[in-house]
């Protein structure tokens, strides 16, 4: 019979990332340490994890909503109560210090708390060099995001003095590719996730402009 003490464990996601495809395999260990590490730490601290989520041969320095396995634990955190992610170490969330700075600060925004098992307080201590980082990478964002601004504004006005006429901004999907959208309504109506739908355009031939599967947020904004 199963006791009040494991009624009563917290939900939580089990990540784990192997960069390499040479470390990838059954006859590799990388996956049951990481996961290993992960449930023994879950144990000890009153987790029940819930589901699992892998990214084989995925590099540490990817940001972490192009990862199909981590994509996939967010879709799962956006339909559910879970809000806690445990990884074997902080490197197996992210080797790029920036990446892992600014996937954490994501992550918190969304209310979700990434804990490594090895280190539960890794993320939540703000130290000099992590402050700086957020700091530099802040100022970068928003000076990147301020020439965009401004070379939008210089193409709209040169091409309304050239053409006389209104500038139109960025069409979306369901008016470049109607058909597309098109599909993803009628998958819709059959009851699939929004992820589902993304890999049943993909098997249609239909993917983004740099060929990968079309992300939950497309999809959504291609059936609305």
């Amino acid at each position: 019979m199963e006791t009040q003490e494991k009624r009563q464990r917290k939900p939580a996601i089990g990540y784990m990332r192997t960069s390499s495809a040479t470390n990838v395999g059954w006859d590799k260990d990388s996956e049951e340490r990481q996961r290993k590490a992960i449930q023994t730490y879950a144990n000890r601290a009153g987790y029940k994890i819930v589901s699992w989520h892998y990214d084989a041969a995925v590099s540490g320095a990817d940001p972490i909503d192009t990862r199909p396995g981590f994509a996939a634990a967010l879709e799962q955190i956006a339909g559910n109560c879970v809000r806690t992610i445990i990884v074997e170490n902080a490197s197996r969330f992210a080797r790029d210090l920036a990446v892992q700075i600014t996937g954490y600060d994501y992550l918190q925004r969304l209310g979700v708390e990434l804990i490594p098992a090895d280190a539960p307080d890794h993320f939540r201590e703000d130290s000099p060099t992590a402050v700086m980082v957020r700091q530099i990478l802040g100022a970068v964002a928003q000076f990147e995001k301020a020439s965009l601004v401004a070379k939008l504004k210089g193409a709209r006005e040169r091409k309304r003095r050239r053409t006389g006429g209104k500038v139109e901004g960025r069409k979306s999907i369901s008016e470049s590719r109607p058909a597309v959208a098109a599909m993803a309504r009628t998958l819709a109506t059959q009851g699939l996730s929004l992820r589902e739908i993304g890999a049943k355009l993909a098997e249609a031939g239909h993917t983004s402009t740099t060929g990968q599967h079309f992300t939950a947020a497309v999809v959504s904004r291609m059936i609305a």
